[in-house]
């Protein structure tokens, strides 16, 4: 299984999708994605979006807490992919508010 990184706006990999969780990059379980789209904290506190391979600000408002799904554990380390470049999508990297 292929694992999607989640960069953030330095092209730094901050974090990774398994499931509809999002790990951090030493496999703690920090967030959870709910329609597809829309990244939660793990406590149900909404983020932002994920958009192509970054969390970002798309400035939907508040899409309120969606509750706490339970921890999935720690998935482990998924090994650095290295820096894919700067990337800006024109929106606000608000990854740093789910790791943070």
């Amino acid at each position: 299984m292929m694992t999607n990184y989640i960069y953030n706006s330095k092209g730094t990999a901050v974090a990774y999708v398994q499931g509809r969780f999002v790990y951090s990059m030493h496999g703690n379980a920090v967030g959870q994605i709910n329609q597809e789209t829309h990244v939660h904290r793990l406590s149900g506190q909404y983020v932002g979006e994920l958009h192509k391979d970054m969390i970002v600000d798309k400035r939907l408002g508040n899409l309120g807490n969606i509750g706490n799904p339970g921890n999935p554990g720690n998935a482990g380390n998924p090994g650095n992919p290295g820096n894919r470049g700067s990337i800006n999508y024109g929106y606000p990297d608000v990854s740093a508010k789910l790791l943070g």
